[in-house]
């Protein structure tokens, strides 16, 4: 009998303990949760600098109102710019569905993953502005490749799944495609931000948020300073003619670059008439084929054709003005995505009217600000864009050296 009692005891006696330590542990846990988290706070990214010497998490000076939904947008035609709802203001009505909470732990010391597009000087660019956040932060960082493949992308996500990061940071590469991506991650629990090219507003669902450029606005923003300068060189005209010359199909770039300004200039500048608009094939990015494809327009059209609108200001601007100078045209007004080496260094030299203020190191700084500030328990907007701007002439300057 005492025997049993002096068992019991010292199983109670166990228990206690093990309760006691796990206590402890737990306390620690909390306590370090905390330090972490002070620490984290202290960390201040608005010092960082791009390689332009521009401040690298500038904030966006947008005040636009966000407008009404459509009952349906797609009803609309493509000149209104209504009809483009979904995708120039997707982010802001969305469900968020199983979205994790913040453990507010700080964010020193996170493993995260980037999945980016594909291989190109911009992404090289992008995960440098990254890195010098995740650095400040001192993440386990890496970033992962597809190389334009979306099939290579989904296994990639595959990959980083079973790595079981703190945060995965994604470009999708397809719109549509990136819904059944945002699903598969936050099925395993692990927290999504996507950035850079807009998904589908469902693939929204199921990420924490969006960062990148307001393609849209940006177009928009330029496309005004485009219609002026075309008028200015067209006084009187009734009919000034442009043309398109637009990114690879399926990403948000596709429509914003060029619908973005289609259908802001219908209202802005209606004697603005859309001439022709296509995406290079097969190589959108290169210099040859848009060439080709310009070379045809200015034939087609002759002088009719007084502007064109690039998605690129690097392979395509190069293009579009080997096919001028062929054609002997110095009269065609051009503007395109920035901001490139070769981009900025057409604008000094008179050719490129305008480019946006395209920051490769800033977008991917600000994703991954995103997530530091939700793993610091900050406030985390559904979408945050860029800062925008049009790079022309009397500015270009101060945006050297090139971030590439």
């Amino acid at each position: 009998m005492k025997k049993t009692v002096f068992t019991l005891a010292a199983v109670a006696m166990a228990i206690l303990f093990v309760f006691s330590m796990g206590g402890c542990a737990k306390a620690k846990a909390t306590a370090t949760a905390k330090a972490n988290l002070a620490e984290s706070l202290k960390v201040d990214t608005s010092t960082l600098k791009s390689a332009d010497n521009q401040q690298l998490l500038a904030p966006s000076k947008d005040n636009r109102a966000v407008p009404t939904r459509p009952a349906d947008p797609n009803a609309l035609p493509e000149t209104d710019p209504l009809h483009w709802y979904d995708m120039e203001w997707a982010g802001w009505n969305v469900t968020p569905t199983n979205i994790p909470k913040s453990p507010a732990n700080g964010a020193i010391g996170k493993k995260v993953i980037m999945i980016v597009h594909g291989d190109h000087p911009w992404t090289t660019a992008c995960i440098l502005g990254a890195k010098k956040v995740a650095d400040a932060y001192k993440w386990n960082f890496k970033a992962l490749s597809p190389n334009w493949d979306k099939t290579v992308q989904d296994n990639l996500i595959d990959q980083a799944i079973n790595e079981k990061p703190d945060m995965i940071l994604l470009i999708p590469l397809d719109a549509k495609g990136a819904v059944q991506q945002a699903r598969k991650i936050n099925a395993a629990g692990i927290p999504l931000h996507m950035f850079n090219t807009l998904p589908d507003n469902a693939a929204l669902n199921y990420s924490l948020g969006w960062t990148g450029p307001d393609d849209f606005g940006q177009f928009r923003l330029m496309a005004r300073s485009w219609a002026d300068e075309l008028r200015k060189a067209n006084p009187g005209a009734k009919s000034i003619g442009v043309a398109y010359v637009m990114h690879a199909p399926g990403g948000s770039p596709y429509f914003a670059r060029a619908f973005g300004p289609i259908s802001e200039l219908a209202t802005y500048a209606p004697e603005i008439k859309t001439l022709a608009k296509a995406s290079p094939m097969p190589a959108t990015f290169d210099a040859n084929t848009t060439m080709q494809l310009v070379s045809d327009w200015l034939t087609k059209y002759g002088k009719d054709l007084k502007g064109i609108c690039a998605a690129d200001d690097s392979a395509q601007s190069l293009g579009i003005f080997q096919a001028l100078e062929k054609a002997g045209r110095k009269d065609v007004i051009v503007i395109a995505a920035g901001n490139s080496k070769q981009g900025m260094d057409l604008v000094k030299a008179g050719k490129l009217f305008g480019i946006t203020y395209q920051t490769a190191e800033g977008d991917g700084a600000l994703s991954a600000q995103a997530a530091a500030d939700w793993f610091n328990g900050k406030g985390y907007a559904m979408r945050k864009n860029l800062a925008q701007h049009v790079i022309t002439k009397a500015d270009v300057d101060g945006f050297y050296p090139p971030q590439w």
